[in-house]
């Protein structure tokens, strides 16, 4: 196995197909901004959303060679209320089937507004209802507009290496002051929505996830503890220098330094977990994950895991690659075989005894009954003939 090869440039890492699905955070930002929606009419009338009901939907953002693309088609329920010119209070319930990126930047169809009305209708209630239907959809669609410039802004980093992410397909961003105040509020919102899987490094917040990686040796714990942890041993199947010590705060460097971290603890043969960072462009500067290896000693084989906590959203599949690649075929490439759990085939149902028998008699019975049925027929068909043959033979001189 070759060591881990030299960072691609940032053009090159951007052209990979990613993706990043953002949906609790659209449905909080759906909530919060049109929520907002207010108009007004002549005299006292005023209309505006007193809540979002309902966000239902899908929500991502894609990177495809080098350029962010917003994926979304959402359904939208609000309660909008408002006062009549007569000062009567007026609420009701409006559905938009299809809030899309096709709607909104590609123009494909125009938006759908279902209304209802929950108040008794009136002359005035009814003029503010037509209020309502005339101003309120204009509101909302500049709402929907800077959606997807709020999506770009809010989680292109997680996505693109280059600091200049394209933004090819995108409205263009509100004035400096008020996205100042925007990109803050959609970040607190990230936060909230994303929770403990915001982490900070160098100062800037990382979303990040969890991944899994297991695989089952023959050979004893004892062994591949140190086969993993030995600096002298290491080597064998990384094929590339490494420095390695298995003691709490000591450093360490994998494949010529493309992977790099601490022992944070140490328990052979059993566990060792350590800080993780990869020297490529798709991890973030300064970040920093941690790796738990976990060797599971049974009767004829080892199980390892490698769990990872702390990975970047969008980098999911190229690191478990890495680690499959680097880490469980660096194994096997030098003799260590891999164990796959036998799992046996599906059992057929059993036919119990007495209905087996039962089919058999049946069977019997039937195959019995259609034997001496065709011997019956056979007999008359001879018995009939040897009728009528006989005067013939008899009667002649």
């Amino acid at each position: 196995m070759t060591s881990i090869p030299a960072p691609l440039p940032p053009s090159t890492a951007n052209w990979h197909w990613k993706n990043k699905t953002v949906t609790p955070w659209a449905k909080q930002w759906f909530e919060r901004e049109l929520s907002e929606v207010r108009v007004t009419g002549e005299g006292t009338e005023a209309v505006a959303v007193e809540r979002v009901v309902e966000v239902d939907g899908d929500v991502e953002l894609g990177q495809r060679k080098s350029k962010l693309i917003t994926i979304y088609d959402c359904r939208v329920v609000l309660n909008w209320t408002g006062t009549a010119s007569d000062g009567t209070a007026v609420s009701g319930k409006l559905t938009i089937p299809e809030v899309s990126h096709e709607i909104t930047l590609d123009g494909t169809s125009d938006y759908v507004y279902e209304w209802s009305l929950s108040t008794d209708r009136s002359p005035a209630v009814d003029a503010l209802f037509q209020l309502a239907k005339k101003h309120l959809p204009p509101a909302l669609e500049a709402k929907f507009s800077a959606f997807p410039a709020a999506i770009v802004d809010t989680h292109g980093k997680d996505l693109t290496v280059s600091a200049d992410p394209s933004r090819q397909g995108t409205p263009a961003p509100a004035a400096s002051a008020a996205k100042s105040t925007t990109v803050q509020n959609d970040a607190a919102l990230k936060k909230k929505a994303e929770g403990a899987g915001v982490t900070k490094s160098g100062g800037q917040a990382v979303n990040t996830t969890s991944l899994t990686v297991e695989a089952q040796f023959m050979a004893p714990a004892d062994d591949l503890f140190s086969l993993l942890t030995d600096e002298k041993r290491i080597p064998q199947w990384t094929r590339a220098p490494a420095t390695s010590t298995p003691a709490q705060g000591a450093e360490y460097s994998l494949f010529g330094g493309g992977v790099k971290g601490k022992f944070v603890s140490v328990s052979p043969p059993k566990e060792f977990v350590q800080t993780w960072s990869l020297a490529s462009p798709t991890w973030p500067e300064g970040h920093t994950a941690t790796l738990t290896t976990t060797l599971d000693q049974g009767s004829d084989s080892t199980k390892v895991t490698w769990s990872l906590s702390g990975v970047p959203l969008g980098s999911e599949e190229e690191i478990t690659r890495n680690l499959q690649g680097y880490y469980v075929h660096g194994l096997k490439s030098i003799g260590y075989v891999q164990v796959y759990p036998y799992v046996p085939p599906p059992q057929k149902k059993r036919i119990p005894a007495e209905l087996e028998r039962s089919v058999q008699t049946q069977k019997s019975a039937s195959g019995g009954f259609s034997t001496n049925a065709f011997a019956a027929i056979a007999f008359a068909v001879l018995a009939f003939g040897a009728a009528f043959a006989l005067p013939y033979f008899t009667g002649r001189p």
